[in-house]
């Protein structure tokens, strides 16, 4: 006869993930850094669709080759980045409803990229990167919200 084992009956207990966000608005690169390893993220995932800053340090390859340094894994995920149109039509109207929306319909194309961020984010502890501090202004709440969407598992959430 076969016996069917439960998670509950081995004591086993399923911890949901931990997804960080973060805007550089406000930060020089050495403050930004610090914040990093104050909530010991190891893994920074760019979501910028352009990845280039007026910010010293900011743009891609400064970014990642600081990061580096850091031992802070760096990735860039243009795919999940706020295509131009979109942005655009924000700078346009100021309708964030709207924006949220084409975000959601722009990021349910995107779900290789979606899967690719998911991979890290079981693996290291992840923060997704973008310009703007207020996480509420930005597109980043919307892929946080769209990997939460794939995780399934409670994941949590945290702006930095």
């Amino acid at each position: 006869m076969t016996q069917i084992v439960t998670i509950m009956d081995i004591g086993v207990v399923l911890m949901a993930l931990e997804l960080f966000t973060v805007g550089y608005e406000g930060y020089h690169i050495d403050g930004f850094i610090a914040h990093l390893k104050n909530h010991s993220i190891n893994c920074l995932l760019d979501v910028r669709e352009i990845p280039l800053s007026r910010k010293k340090g900011f743009s891609k390859s400064a970014l990642a080759q600081r990061l580096q340094k850091e031992k802070i894994t760096y990735l860039h995920l243009k795919a999940l980045g706020s295509p131009k149109p979109i942005r655009n039509k924000l700078k346009e109207n100021g309708d964030y409803g709207s924006f949220f929306k084409k975000m959601n319909e722009h990021l349910n194309n995107e779900t290789e990229t979606i899967e690719e961020a998911y991979h890290y984010i079981v693996q290291k502890k992840c923060c997704l990167m973008c310009f703007e501090h207020p996480a509420h202004n930005c597109h980043r709440i919307a892929v946080a919200n769209k990997i939460k969407e794939r995780d399934g598992n409670g994941l949590v959430i945290n702006n930095i």
